[in-house]
């Protein structure tokens, strides 16, 4: 009650339903411990912090049950609960803050609170596995693996849910979506830091099956998308320029691709043979 009046959300926070929670930040009962040791320093709450600081403990414990966690421990081989690292959960969470992120961006919400989300996606994002290092993963990180448990090696390999999320994920940081039927190019979420410092040549499988080589400046990503090179280039406006199969080019002012061309690249038919796409990053 004395956190609460003085508007002090170091432990408890209140929901915009009356709800209280502890605070969100927390991720286990080190961190509550961490708060109530510097509260029994501060004269305004020592004497409640002291008082109140079993029932606290105890509340937080009651509330989350970690003990009993124990992750799919009694049906699967081995134990894959607390200090076990799932790795298609960190993958889901990814994809939430993301898909979270996104509804902000269409709502319009202020720039705080989607530069936090941006923050937050890729805090989550530093821990997937092929952010870690081979000591830390158990294996090769770039290889798919369950789970990771304490104090051992990578666990069942093999293409698990989690390179679905990822895929996803990544379409989502690359700004590709579909709408009514056209592509659509808004990389919000992508980092400048993706883009080349130097020119390079990028590689890759034509519709027809056949291996291509295409120059790509500095400032410049390049990837495919239905096997159609899509070169993204930094610029101060959305722009799109369409290269056909047959040589010619069409300039487009904004972010999107009109149901004709978009069609034509579903189709992997040849009739487009390269996008570029000037975009301007946010972050």
């Amino acid at each position: 009650a004395a956190l609460a009046a003085a508007g002090d959300g170091r432990l408890l926070v209140q929901d915009e339903t009356g709800v209280w929670h502890f605070n969100g930040r927390f991720r286990n009962a080190n961190d509550a411990v961490a708060v109530l040791d510097d509260l029994a320093q501060e004269p305004a709450y020592a004497e409640l912090a002291a008082a109140e600081r079993g029932f606290i403990l105890d509340l937080f414990e009651n509330t989350f049950n970690h003990h009993a966690f124990t992750g799919r421990s009694g049906t699967f081989f081995a134990y894959e609960g607390l200090g076990s690292i799932y790795w298609h959960m960190v993958s889901k969470l990814l994809l939430a803050a993301q898909e979270v992120y996104q509804q902000a961006m269409r709502e319009g919400a202020d720039t705080a609170v989607t530069d936090a989300l941006a923050e937050t996606y890729y805090d989550i994002r530093a821990g997937i596995g092929f952010n870690k290092s081979p000591d830390v993963y158990g294996a090769f990180p770039t290889d798919p693996y369950s789970h990771t448990p304490l104090g051992s090696g990578a666990r069942q390999p093999g293409m698990t849910g989690q390179v679905k999320e990822e895929i996803l994920t990544r379409w989502g940081e690359l700004g590709i979506s579909v709408q009514d039927g056209m592509l659509h190019f808004t990389p919000t979420l992508l980092r400048a830091d993706e883009f080349l410092a130097a020119p390079d040549n990028f590689i890759y499988m034509d519709t027809g099956g056949q291996e291509q080589t295409i120059s790509i400046s500095a400032n410049s990503l390049a990837f495919t998308f239905c096997q159609t090179p899509i070169v993204y280039t930094l610029g101060d406006q959305a722009r799109i320029e369409v290269v056909f199969g047959n040589g010619q080019a069409e300039a487009i002012v904004g972010n999107e691709l009109d149901k004709s061309i978009s069609q034509h690249i579903f189709d992997r038919d040849g009739q487009v043979q390269l996008v570029r796409v000037q975009v301007h990053l946010i972050g």
